[in-house]
């Protein structure tokens, strides 16, 4: 599941590009959605009936039901970077146990330990 609250600016860029995907051959389509999903985290999957078309207007038609929301900039902004701190808490926690389970390299141990190597090498010569 994507976002559901989005500004007005991103809510303008999305119809925009709802338009050029129903304008667009399968390929270009397929590159739109990305770009919809990366950008935007927009899914169309997540406001419209399956096997039906989505553009601007089941756009609309999705905010004025209430499916999606128009929220000022400097709240969007907020939960984008609530968002990214989530993940990269998430992410750290996920590594952390990955390394704990032996699944990966602590990267950043190794890196310490590569750097006291390289300094005791330097201190030889």
């Amino acid at each position: 599941m994507g976002r559901n609250k989005y500004s007005a600016s991103e809510i303008k860029e999305i119809g925009k590009l709802l338009r050029m995907k129903n304008a667009s051959n399968r390929a270009q389509q397929k590159l739109i959605r990305h770009q919809l999903r990366v950008d935007y985290e927009f899914n169309i999957s997540d406001f419209n009936e399956q096997g039906k078309a989505f553009g601007d207007v089941e756009l609309t038609e999705a905010i004025k039901r209430g499916a999606i929301m128009i929220l000022d900039d400097a709240t969007i902004a907020d939960m984008k970077a609530k968002r990214a701190r989530d993940k990269a808490r998430d992410e750290a926690a996920r590594q952390a146990e990955a390394v704990k389970a032996g699944e990966q390299t602590d990267w950043q141990e190794a890196m310490k330990q590569w750097q006291q190597w390289e300094e005791s090498e330097a201190a030889k010569d």
